[in-house]
């Protein structure tokens, strides 16, 4: 039999497994290339990333989960909210090889705009579903348009370099 707890962990857990692998490629990078490219000021400086990712993973991880358990499990009813959980989560695993593995500024910007969209919706959808899982989606936007405004700045601003 299956603990009680095993599906909160599993969703959980989920979301960071992409982080986990697109770690291996910022921290490839980080200390090059990235290093190289004009930043704005107020850019959050490379060390507070892990930890904010880790805590917004979590949070959406438990949101989702909310979102699984009011809903019955997968079933029909879930398609939607959870598949958009599942595209949005897919978009932000993919930012990462776009901006760090690939190098492609303005494109990982364009990414990052779908992304955002995605999440706002995913939010919207789950707030009569469970208002706590939506709220839980909260940060997670915050973060995305102050990363939105930082990637846009590095586009902008480092437009001469290789690799646009």
């Amino acid at each position: 039999m299956t603990p009680t707890w095993a599906p909160a962990a599993g969703f959980i857990l989920l979301p960071h497994v992409g982080g986990v692998l697109g770690g291996l490629i910022t921290k490839r990078e980080v200390d090059k290339w990235y290093k190289t490219l004009q930043k704005p000021s107020w850019c959050p400086p490379n060390w507070m990333f892990g930890p904010v990712w880790g805590t917004l993973y979590t949070s959406m991880g438990y949101g989702s989960y909310l979102v699984w358990k009011e809903l019955g499990g997968f079933n029909e009813k879930a398609v939607v909210p959870l598949g958009l959980y599942a595209g949005q989560l897919a978009l932000n695993w993919a930012w990462t090889p776009v901006f760090f593995g690939a190098h492609k500024i303005g494109w990982a910007f364009a990414e990052l705009l779908l992304l955002s969209g995605t999440v706002a919706a995913t939010t919207v959808y789950w707030h009569p579903i469970n208002k706590t899982a939506a709220y839980l989606m909260f940060p997670y936007l915050a973060w995305l348009t102050l990363a939105s405004a930082v990637n846009y700045c590095v586009w902008r601003d480092n437009t001469n370099k290789k690799n646009k």
